[in-house]
């Protein structure tokens, strides 16, 4: 087929370079997306002429502005062009909302979400009934959308760069339209065993594999993620996946610097380190989402005070969430159970001279950052997770050479090896064991092996890592 665009360069995402907000004289106001992530992606963009981003609006400010650009092109607008400074072109699909909605929140974060990250409580969940059925219609036409889209701007033999399990089943679609164009896939989430893949309905594991395979590179951050797929590409299709690859994202340790050296992380810090003062500090920096396994990490931290009084007065335990997917339930309900957690931690440990647990719910990022700073150890034991790049940037910025007590289950597991110590994030009693571990580990050997976990976090920063799945695709 003909292409009817120019773009040699593709990237598609939910969720775009893009935040349109109100403000308070109710105009809008475009924010420029941040993170190690978006940069990378946008520093390739940006070096390549015509290049472009397809994403989704993702509220109704976002599709009136969508609706109001030539073909959605909203780079085009006057407020846009301003905040992406003329560096790339910026393509919103106005989705309807309901559409947006039931692939979104129905499909891809209460159902892909759950089923990647081994989270259904299967006695009662899943049930894929008739209002699935038609949630799973939706995350086709959703997906379906972004194919058309990116089949009418790529350039003959264009690059397709599509991100994550909210479109999955695209590079099929698009290879279907366009067999010129070479398509890159990256997951960021882990994988699964076959038989856990399996919940899923036949007809729907096959959709999402046969999408996954229409690209020519399908990319994890682990080697772990990628066996595990090949396997699930064996027992659903039947075939050999062609080009599955690992790029282990970093951190781009010169940006994140930058980011907690403003005067408002040293203002944080100082404001912490009047709390803590020379205790050691357990820091803990999350979304409160269902898979970071938050609720355990606190079980583990009550349970080495309940039978390490010895650690009473001489540690302090900072746990920093940002609210997570607050429209579902199942969300809301884990937030108040581990705020109920947190409180009766520290009712029953905490003193007129010693305040053992730092618990905060918000969007305060340089508080977050001062945290990180400060850390003597680092907890994250998530359920599962593709990489999780906070441990990473904890290693970059903590000054204070920190120990690392990680899930087995977490991608920077693999990538950082043995310097860590790992555990089972369901065993409570392991955990606090290996807080315990850390906590006691000398300073020397502390710093050896932050240096070696170090050099692992910053192997291949964001730009490297973009620059690496192209070099693939070429």
């Amino acid at each position: 087929m003909t292409s009817t665009g120019h773009a040699p360069l593709l990237v598609a995402s939910n969720r775009g370079p893009l935040t349109v907000v109100a403000v308070d004289d109710g105009d809008d106001e475009v924010r420029r997306g941040s993170g190690g992530l978006v940069s990378g992606m946008q520093a390739a963009l940006s070096a390549t002429p015509d290049a472009v981003w397809v994403s989704a609006a993702m509220n109704d400010r976002e599709r009136s502005l969508a609706r109001q650009a030539p073909g959605g092109h909203v780079s085009e607008l006057p407020l846009v062009a301003e905040a992406l400074n003329g560096d790339f072109d910026v393509r919103m699909l106005p989705i309807d909302a309901q559409t947006f909605r039931n692939a979104y929140n129905g499909i891809a974060n209460s159902t892909l979400w759950f089923v990647l990250h081994r989270l259904y409580e299967l006695p009662t969940q899943p049930s894929f009934d008739a209002n699935w059925r038609r949630q799973w219609a939706s995350y086709v036409r959703f997906n379906q959308a972004f194919a058309d889209a990116l089949a009418d701007a790529a350039a003959p033999n264009a690059e397709v760069m599509v991100q994550d399990y909210h479109l999955f089943l695209v590079p099929k679609m698009l290879r279907d339209r366009r067999p010129d164009v070479r398509i890159g896939l990256f997951a960021h989430t882990p994988w699964v065993a076959p038989d856990d893949f399996a919940i899923l309905p036949d007809d729907v594991q096959l959709a999402l594999v046969d999408g996954m395979l229409g690209a020519d590179v399908i990319g994890f951050h682990t080697q772990r993620w990628a066996d595990l797929f090949s396997a699930t590409a064996r027992a659903v299709a039947g075939v050999e996946a062609k080009g599955v690859r690992v790029f282990p994202l970093g951190t781009d340790a010169d940006e994140m610097h930058r980011l907690a050296g403003r005067r408002s992380v040293d203002s944080a810090l100082r404001v912490l380190q009047d709390v803590v003062g020379d205790r050691l500090l357990i820091g803990r920096l999350d979304r409160t989402e269902l898979s970071k396994n938050v609720y355990r990490g606190l079980l583990a931290y009550r349970e080495l005070l309940r039978t390490r009084p010895e650690w009473h007065g001489k540690v302090v335990h900072g746990v920093y969430n940002n609210p997570s997917r607050e429209d579902l339930p199942a969300y809301r309900e884990y937030t108040a159970r581990i705020e109920r957690l947190a409180a009766e931690i520290d009712d029953e440990f905490s003193t007129d001279e010693w305040t053992p647990l730092l618990f905060e719910i918000g969007d305060d990022y340089p508080a977050a950052l001062a945290l990180l700073r400060r850390t003597d150890v680092v907890l994250v034991n998530p359920v599962r997770d593709g990489m999780n790049l906070v441990v990473l940037e904890a290693l970059v910025l903590s000054e204070r050479d920190p120990a690392l007590v990680l899930s087995r289950e977490l991608g920077a597991a693999e990538v950082l090896g043995d310097d860590a110590l790992t555990v089972n994030p369901f065993d409570v009693t392991a955990t606090a064991t290996a807080l315990h571990e850390a906590l006691l580990m000398p300073l020397d050997e502390r710093a050896e092996r932050a240096k070696r976990m170090r050099a692992a976090a910053v192997a291949l920063p964001p730009v490297a890592w973009f620059q690496a799945q192209l070099d693939a695709l070429a």
